[in-house]
């Protein structure tokens, strides 16, 4: 069997998406295929989309480009049309004359001989009906209706929507589309479909199996869609809060090297809310809860630990004569290299709060990045101190840039002028 055949199937009757780790385990039972060749497969295969999640799991979301013919539905000529024809119900799962004694008049027949070459061509001929039903619904736009963005916005039950109970858009939680909801549970928008919501959709046509899938499939649909926003436009998605990023998966790593970083994903971020003691999430948080601006970590092995005398280590790093803490105490027995950020071999790193260019001026206990030049005289001058105020911009254009441009690391970066 094509291991890309397999794939598609194993997606479709997982609601579309699995994780990258459990596809991989999945095809390994059926398809002699290497570790090289499935890490090819994800990446080329324009049937296969690779996305990061919040905390920085791969999932890989089944993409098809076929859809069904609107032509057709509506009874009109469609020569050489290279699109399904099929009953839109029938994708449903849900058409009334599909079951009766009276027959419908829009096809039910995947494997007719205008489908199955089609179905063919795409190498989804082996699919069965529910399979291709649901890989269709969540590529097709046309299929289902649009989540409502007034119900995502105000305070209200049904936020800012003025049709509330009467309107024909689904009303889920946007946040939880995109998969980035900080609520969970607690979340005053729906993530699942509640009855009347249920009512409306069956009204329409949509099976209750559907129903109950609709919030995993219009996760996947956004995934489709932050991907082609950030094709077309680099700049819109840097300044999009969406946290569904496209990743790369390159061949020449191995599955196991690539998939590192997703089980060390951790926040990087301390909670200012909680340094403030009004963080209402608790454990629930999904930044650092710790009761300094910063943190200093070390990497032993595959986890990190507090640093020890991080105060100390704090102090010698905001100054930009120092490149290392060296002082030698009985907490710290080896130096801390601020430039290659490494205690001998192992990895440090540096938490801490938001930047402050991010946040309005009145927020309190962001960090603020201080930026130096090297003077004539050997030492190092901030930025718009004392010289002139337009090395000061140069200071907030750095820290801008640094904030925007996240395929780029500076562990510490000085600049001479």
């Amino acid at each position: 069997i094509s291991a890309v055949l397999f794939a598609t199937s194993v997606l479709c009757s997982s609601r579309g998406a699995m994780q990258l780790l459990q596809l991989h385990r999945k095809l390994l039972q059926r398809c002699d295929i290497t570790e090289e060749e499935f890490c090819f497969i994800i990446q080329k295969c324009p049937r296969f989309l690779l996305v990061r999640g919040p905390a920085g799991d791969r999932t890989v979301v089944a993409k098809t480009s076929l859809r069904l013919c609107r032509s057709y539905g509506r009874e009109e000529p469609c020569g050489g049309c290279q699109q399904l024809h099929l009953c839109k119900f029938f994708i449903y799962g849900n058409c009334r004359f599909g079951k009766g004694r009276k027959p419908c008049k829009f096809s039910h027949n995947i494997r007719s001989d205008h489908n199955y070459g089609l179905l063919r061509e795409c190498t989804l001929h082996e699919l069965n009906e529910d399979d291709l039903s649901l890989l269709l619904l969540q590529n097709d736009p046309a299929l289902l209706p649009e989540v409502c963005l007034h119900y995502n916005k105000g305070s209200a039950p049904h936020g800012c929507c003025t049709f509330q109970n009467a309107c024909t858009k689904v009303h889920l939680c946007q946040h939880f589309v995109q998969g980035d909801c900080l609520f969970g549970l607690k979340c005053k928008r729906q993530h699942a479909i509640d009855e009347h919501g249920r009512h409306l959709l069956e009204e329409r046509g949509l099976s209750g199996d559907l129903i109950h899938s609709l919030p995993f499939i219009y996760r996947n649909r956004c995934a489709f869609a932050m991907t082609c926003k950030s094709t077309w436009s680099t700049a819109e998605s840097a300044e999009a809060n969406v946290t569904l990023l496209v990743f790369v998966l390159l061949p020449e790593k191995s599955l196991d090297a690539f998939c590192k970083p997703a089980a060390q994903a951790e926040e990087t971020e301390i909670c200012l809310h909680f340094i403030r003691s009004s963080c209402k999430f608790y454990n629930e948080c999904r930044q650092v809860h710790f009761h300094l601006p910063y943190k200093w970590e070390v990497l032993n092995g595959i986890t990190w630990t507090e640093l020890q005398d991080m105060e100390d280590v704090e102090r010698d790093f905001c100054n930009p004569s120092k490149t290392q803490r060296s002082e030698v105490t009985p907490y710290l027995d080896r130096p801390v290299d601020f430039l290659a950020m490494t205690q001998e071999s192992q990895h440090v790193r540096r938490l801490s709060t938001v930047s402050s260019v991010t946040k309005p001026p009145h927020y309190l206990l962001t960090t603020e990045w201080l930026w130096y030049y090297k003077g004539d005289q050997g030492t190092w001058v901030e930025y718009g101190q004392p010289v002139s105020r337009t090395l000061r911009s140069i200071c907030l254009d750095l820290n801008e840039f640094l904030r925007n441009d996240h395929s780029t690391v500076f562990p510490r970066l000085y600049l001479l002028l």
